[in-house]
Parts: structure tokens; sequence; C-alpha cells
């Protein structure tokens, strides 16, 4: 497939460097999958970079390395969280910023249903094999975690952001299919 390219109305910027983030369970990777097989933008899962089979995790420099290594490169989908010191360095990079940010009952919800599915499915956007009872529960104390403290962060980072870059707040599930709706409008115009 070629690229696509997209244009934000407001910004008039071309959707090259696209950061997908927010709560666990909130559907990232299925939102990050769809864009790119729209778009032909290369698709990269944090949760597959820092982790590997079975649920080992990289070390932390090898992490921050390949995070580097794409960040430089002209096109990108980053999905995911990674860590601290890379989250905000990768939105600065971004022209276009997704925040999922759905009620937190929400997030909760899909995390659970992940976590029953994923004994039958991998969860999409998990390595091969990860422990899903391990990582559910890690996805759990995050939750919470991100909701008090780093989902404000995001929504005061957003509003400084929305001058100089192409922002989608996804605020609940209709959002998610109107942005599909948005992209697939701009690509058939």
């Amino acid at each position: 497939m070629l690229p696509i390219e997209l244009y934000c109305p407001k910004t008039k910027m071309a959707m090259k460097k696209v950061a997908v983030f927010g709560n666990a369970g909130g559907g990232k990777s299925t939102l990050s999958k769809k864009l790119s097989e729209i778009t032909g933008l290369p698709l990269h899962v944090l949760d597959k970079i820092k982790y590997v089979a079975r649920g080992a995790e990289v070390t932390h420099e090898d992490y921050k390395h390949i995070h580097q290594e794409i960040l430089q490169t002209q096109r990108w989908i980053i999905d995911g969280f990674g860590c601290m010191e890379t989250l905000w360095p990768r939105l600065d990079e971004a022209d276009t910023l997704i925040f999922v940010d759905l009620p937190l009952y929400v997030h909760v919800w899909w995390v659970t249903k992940r976590f029953i599915t994923g004994y039958f499915q991998p969860p999409e956007g998990w390595p091969q094999n990860s422990p899903i009872l391990k990582s559910s529960l890690k996805s759990y104390r995050a939750l919470w975690l991100c909701h008090k403290f780093l989902t404000p962060k995001y929504r005061e980072y957003i509003k400084q952001a929305q001058s100089s870059k192409s922002v989608y707040h996804i605020r609940s599930t209709k959002e998610i299919l109107d942005f599909f709706e948005l992209v697939q409008n701009k690509i058939n115009s």
C-alpha cells in the first residue's frame, strides 16, 4: 500500500509522526493498527519493543536506543507509554497527538475484557506468550496511577500543543469511530 498523507485542517500539517497515548486498556493498540493500515505509516508498538516473548523486559538502555532510532525516522505511529524518560520527548517530536482519554470505568472494563479473552487470543499489541495474569495485574495498577497522576498532565500537555500540532482528544468510544470516519473522509476527498 502506498502511504497516504493526511493533513489537519487546523494546522495544515501532514500527519507523519503520530503519538497514540492514554491510560491502559483504552484501545490504543487497535486504533494504532487501524490507523497504520489506513495511512501506510509504520507502526511501532512500545510494549513489543520494551518486552519480548513471555513478558521478559529488554534492558532500559536497549529500549531507549530503539526508541530514539524510531524518533529519528521521518514517518511513524508510536503506540503506548514506554517510560517517563521517553514519553515527553516522543510527544514533543510528534506532529500528531492522539490522546485516548475514555472514562475510567471503560478502561477498567476493557482491561478486564482483555484479561478474560487473553486466555483464548493474545491481546492486540502484546508480545508473544505474554503472561496474561501478571500483565493484567500490572495494567490494573497502572490504571489508577495513570488516572490520578499522568492523565491530568496529558490533558494539560495537549491544551498547550494544540497551537502547533494536530491534536485528537478522544473521550468516548463514539469519538474513536468518528476519528476513523474523519480519516477515511480525508483519504476519499
